[in-house]
């Protein structure tokens, strides 16, 4: 048997679909080895700037312009297969990249990682991934939100059957019922603007968050260890740092994070779930391309496959949120290590899955196809029955009993109802109220009594101004990101 090449043996072993088939190159990069192992020799450059700044010289602590120079010009040149070793060898990741950093900056080699603890650059590396996360998936959102406001926009007056316990209920317009799709989104665009904004930064706090090493560091000089941690948190690009922490920072950090992507999570399982559920009306349907193919045993089929991916994955999303709910809750003291693998998988998983369902739902908001003539059938079947009032109404006023046209109604709307439940036949009440001698002074007035946009209330009002004050200011940040349709690989 032949030696199977590095493609081969990759294919022989386990790829998470939400890196290999779904999420974008960018999010992909952003939870990735490099990037990680990347900003961890950052934060030790970030350290170790920061501290040539106070006279450590004069504690017999050297640190160099040329030790840093020495840093900066290695920061990506790492030797992954030494750092798998040295991994193997001390069970321990990061003095496993200590040493391989080392072994690149033998002059720095002295000064790296000097008074940190693991934490400071697993930690800090996790917040700013998460902070890089949130800024990948805010233009993302803006954009299905922005595709979604010129669609209620063009659709605003078309008016449709709406349900209530998935039951004919009142008319509403396409676009109006739209909105309800785009206000849950604007309320996850700013939950997660302000997740973002919330993060801080952990900074350097030691080994169990007091600064015990920093203080030791310079001789006692409280000043100079929380100037130090200032220096840092603004070099990694924070505002601020969380002023108490343990050995990590405060694991409701994560909760609070996956919390926000778990609930939009939500908001895409509801709009895909509406968008599938009409596809069965046959009144709107996503994208569905020329050689794509619905069924392998039924040709004719064109099933709802993005919207059922994303309420698949959409799934999976809302159920990570557990993960940090239960690390969070046994969490003894300053910190037990049986976060790490559970955060490994977790934190990286909720962002990728929420990078897909947002590309996906982009792509399903850019080609929605709208079949007004199968609505406008559907709200002929059931717009008789709703139109009742009207007619007693318009009756009363031409000099007729209210008690009386009710009753005429029930008696008639009954015969219509079996028709359409007993004989499969169209609902024919208008056709008996036309028939019927008693509803002769509103015969003329039944074509505007049955104006279906006479029954949407002020739905069309409603989406003008809510698109106005509400939508467009609200993504007026991300305009220059909005960027070009998107085509999905898979």
């Amino acid at each position: 048997m032949a030696t199977p090449g590095a493609e081969e043996d990759a294919l022989a072993r386990y790829r998470s679909p939400l890196v290999s088939r779904y999420a974008s190159a960018e999010m992909g990069f952003n939870f990735s080895e490099r990037k990680k192992f990347g900003t961890w020799r950052r934060l030790w450059l970030y350290l170790a700037q920061a501290e040539i700044l106070f006279p450590l010289q004069s504690l017999g602590l050297p640190i160099t312009d040329e030790q840093i120079q020495e840093m900066e010009a290695n920061l990506d040149n790492i030797d992954f297969k030494m750092a798998a070793e040295e991994e193997k060898k001390l069970r321990h990741d990061v003095m496993a990249h200590v040493h391989t950093f080392a072994h690149c900056c033998p002059k720095a080699a002295a000064i790296i990682h000097l008074g940190a603890t693991s934490c400071y650059v697993g930690d800090n590396t996790d917040l700013i991934v998460l902070r890089d996360g949130f800024n990948l998936l805010l233009p993302k959102l803006a954009r299905v939100i922005s595709r979604l406001a010129d669609f209620a926009e063009k659709y605003a007056d078309l008016p449709t059957l709406g349900f209530t316990h998935y039951q004919p209920a009142q008319l509403t317009t396409v676009g109006k019922r739209c909105c309800l799709w785009i206000q849950d989104l604007c309320m996850d665009l700013q939950n997660l603007e302000r997740a973002r904004d919330d993060l801080r930064f952990r900074g350097v706090k030691g080994t169990t968050g007091t600064q015990a090493s920093f203080l030791q560091l310079f001789e006692g000089d409280h000043n100079k260890v929380e100037e130090l941690d200032r220096l840092v948190t603004a070099k990694a690009g924070f505002k601020r740092a969380y002023m108490v922490t343990g050995q990590t920072y405060s694991r409701k950090v994560d909760i609070e994070v996956l919390s926000v992507l778990a609930s939009l999570g939500a908001s895409i399982h509801k709009i895909c779930t509406d968008i599938r559920l009409l596809a069965n009306l046959k009144e709107i349907e996503e994208p569905f391309e020329k050689d794509q193919i619905g069924s392998s045993a039924m040709p004719y089929k064109r099933n709802p496959m993005r919207s059922e991916r994303c309420c698949s994955l959409a799934r999976h999303l809302m159920t990570l949120v557990l993960d940090p709910l239960q690390t969070a809750s046994v969490q003894w003291f300053e910190r037990t290590l049986d976060d790490s693998a559970n955060r490994r998988v977790c934190l990286a998983e909720a962002f990728l899955t929420a990078d897909i369902i947002l590309s996906t739902l982009q792509n399903i908001s850019e080609g929605l196809v709208v079949y007004p003539k199968v609505i406008e059938r559907r709200i002929r079947q059931e717009l008789p029955f709703m139109a009742t009032e009207n007619i007693i109404m318009a009756m009363v006023k031409a000099g007729g009993n209210r008690q009386d046209c009710h009753e005429k109604i029930r008696v008639l709307s009954q015969q219509a109802a079996a028709v359409v439940k007993q004989e499969g036949g169209d609902n024919d009440f208008i056709a008996r109220v036309r028939a019927d001698p008693y509803f002769s002074p509103i015969h003329k007035q039944l074509e505007s009594l049955l104006d279906p946009s006479s029954f949407t209330g002020r739905a069309s009002q409603q989406v003008a101004k809510f698109l106005k004050e509400e939508v467009r200011p609200a993504l007026i940040p991300y305009q220059s990101k909005m960027g070009g349709k998107i085509e999905l690989a898979l």
